[in-house]
């Protein structure tokens, strides 16, 4: 029920051998997303319930960090979730090429719960590995 949110294989920075230079949670002057605190307690009852205070709410479209390349670029990150952020990756700052090294453990940009009761429709939403590289293949043959 957790989501940890990485950069897709397919992101232009783990293709284009790029080197990352820049990353950054504040998305506005007064939004932080190293600014979210969670606090609560979490519950065994069959499953884990978790009692959240503080934890930012993001939508789909909600912006995570942005990251910016040494060739100029910059790459708006989106939640692609809604529900509430539980923590951001602070070793991403210090350690960029974790991102790149290492995107699926180390490299992981944030944590998002969603909403219990949108859990469900939110992993039936979701692409398999096969169809996601469907995806890749029809956007490849579609730039060339």
């Amino acid at each position: 029920r957790i989501c940890v949110i990485t950069l897709a294989e397919a992101h232009p920075l783990l293709q284009s051998g790029k080197t990352i230079k820049n990353i950054n949670y504040q998305i506005s002057a007064n939004c932080s997303r190293l600014q979210n605190k969670v606090s609560g307690k979490s519950k065994r009852i069959c499953l884990f319930v978790f009692q959240m205070q503080g934890a930012q709410f993001l939508t789909e479209l909600a912006p995570l960090c942005r990251i910016s390349s040494s060739d100029g670029e910059e790459y708006t990150i989106y939640s692609c979730i809604r529900g509430r952020l539980i923590e951001v990756n602070e070793n991403i700052l210090s350690n960029p090429a974790l991102l790149q090294e290492k995107p699926s453990t180390e490299g992981y940009i944030a944590v998002v719960l969603p909403k219990f009761e949108e859990s469900k429709s939110i992993t039936q939403g979701l692409l398999t590995q096969k169809e996601y590289e469907e995806v890749l293949m029809k956007r490849r043959s579609s730039a060339s």
